[in-house]
């Protein structure tokens, strides 16, 4: 029996169906766009559905695989049950799924790394090939083709204007209270004809609270009672705080030089148990009536919102644990008011980032002495999730942090290197490097000067020497002296590794 309350429209009652049936929609070779954004607002039970399809098909001796095209990273549900069953041709823009990333690095799988902010007008002009199909997780269906959305927006708009054929999750475990959390802004256009984007404070709804879809499209309805993936985070350890600590202790220095009000500026993390402790340390810190422009909103945000600290978050998605998770729901009338999900094409769109002077901080796997950052290959060759965001806003935010501990792998490995192995996020868009033993204020600086900064301040103690040295040498021994390396040692630390277990 349809639900009413969920599925408003009676035209479209009569396209619910089970998700085996919706599945059998989606034909091999197509390009589907799915809902999801960090494990939020993903489709439960198509995916699996057609995972089954597609492990039977394999059976008989039939290829069938798929490209997948989402917000962000999703779930086991999606990503992995895909994986599992060698499903996936093409995967983008983001993931991390151990299974995708396994088939990634064996060669078994494509995967295109875009920033965020670029995939919606790379599907617009038709750079990723034709979307064939959308699947989209919403609360709930109303009249005319408006959708009430779930827990993440991501690139919904784009692939419900998108896509030939869309298949409608309408999740009962999504809260309807969720209607009017949202804005999402159809005013973008693509060149020749942009105008400037009307969003001057990340308390602005410059859209409508629905998705629009043409309802001749909409061609199968699923519904569906299943929560979405809430991952726990592990509390803040002696590292994370340490990092946390140094961040804070920064952006005090930086109000005191009069460069940022008491109030900071527009706050963005990246997910992640670090970033989590930045907002705890945040949560007892002087600084009062700040708001974030993010891509995500975790615990340590919504701890900031109930404290009061936080007045206003924007985000893409929420990614929340368990207990956050409920304590949102419960509280989600009172939280409506402060919080706003956007497509992520506003959530990280350059233009906005630079207007509001956003301080940005993101995680890293390393960084080399020069202020180089690389997050999102292991030792040069293997992907481990992606980009995401943190490029969108590290090159155009007013302050941009790059965190991790300074050591991995038990002490095995640096994460401050002479040279990274791969580059994501180049010395021009770096200011401030932050591991547990300080931070390297990189602004103003030229190469040499950042090298003895970071190295001094941020490498690890086991590992400082060695730097100083290698340093010293290629000061003396390089053919140039403006980025002195020396180029048969400067990705030996990796090889070392790769060879031996340690740097």
């Amino acid at each position: 029996m349809a639900d009413a309350t969920r599925v408003q429209d009676p035209a479209l009652r009569g396209r619910i169906m089970s998700a085996e049936e919706a599945a059998g929609l989606i034909p091999t070779g197509a390009n589907v766009g799915m809902s999801g954004f960090t494990g939020a607002g993903y489709p439960k039970e198509v995916p699996v559905a057609l995972a089954r399809r597609i492990m039977a098909a394999h059976e008989r001796g039939d290829p069938f695989r798929i490209g997948v095209w989402t917000g962000a990273s999703t779930a086991p549900e999606l990503d992995g049950a895909l994986a599992k069953v060698d499903g996936i041709e093409m995967r983008l823009p983001y993931q991390s799924d151990p299974t995708c990333r396994e088939r990634i690095n064996a060669g078994q799988m494509d995967y295109i790394d875009i920033h965020l902010s670029h995939v919606a007008q790379f599907v617009w002009f038709g750079f990723l090939g034709h979307l064939d199909v959308a699947v989209v997780e919403v609360a709930a269906v109303l009249d005319g083709g408006r959708l009430v959305p779930s827990s993440s927006v991501g690139n919904n708009k784009t692939w419900l204007d998108q896509a030939d054929k869309v298949i409608l999750e309408v999740n009962r475990r999504q809260s309807l209270a969720l209607e009017g959390m949202h804005d999402i802004y159809y005013g973008t256009r693509l060149p020749p004809h942009r105008q400037p984007i009307p969003l001057v404070h990340p308390s602005d709804r410059i859209g409508t609270p629905y998705l629009m879809c043409d309802p001749a499209k909409i061609v199968a309805i699923v519904e569906t009672d299943q929560p979405d993936r809430n991952t726990r985070f592990t509390p803040p350890d002696e590292t994370s705080r340490m990092i946390a600590g140094h961040v804070i202790e920064f952006l005090g220095h930086e109000v005191k030089k009069g460069r940022l009000p008491n109030t900071l500026l527009p706050l963005q993390s990246g997910v992640g148990n670090v970033a989590n402790a930045v907002f705890a340390g945040l949560k007892d810190s002087p600084f009062e009536n700040l708001t974030a422009y993010t891509e995500v909103l975790q615990d340590g945000m919504l701890d900031l919102v109930d404290s009061g600290k936080l007045t206003f978050a924007s985000a893409t998605a929420l990614s929340l644990s368990h207990e956050a998770a409920a304590r949102f729901e419960k509280n989600i009338e009172e939280f409506r008011q402060k919080i706003v999900l956007r497509p992520q094409e506003i959530s990280n769109h350059p233009e906005i980032i630079r207007r509001l002077g956003i301080i940005a901080m993101n995680g890293m796997i390393e960084a080399d002495i020069y202020g180089n950052v690389n997050s999102t290959h292991v030792m040069g060759s293997s992907i481990m999730n992606g980009i995401g965001g943190s490029g969108d806003f590290a090159r155009n935010a007013f302050l941009s942090f790059f965190m991790t501990p300074s050591v991995a792998k038990g002490g095995t490995i640096s994460c401050i290197v002479p040279m990274v192995s791969h580059v994501d996020h180049t010395e021009h868009d770096v200011q401030v490097v932050v591991t547990e033993q300080g931070l390297a204020d990189l602004r103003g600086l030229a190469p040499r000067q950042r090298a003895r900064v970071v190295i001094e301040n941020c490498a690890h103690p086991h590992f400082r020497p060695a730097l100083q040295d290698y340093f010293e040498r290629a000061v003396r021994g390089a053919p140039g002296r403006h980025t002195p390396h020396l180029l048969d040692e400067a990705l030996s630390w990796h090889a070392r590794y790769l060879r031996h277990g340690t740097m």
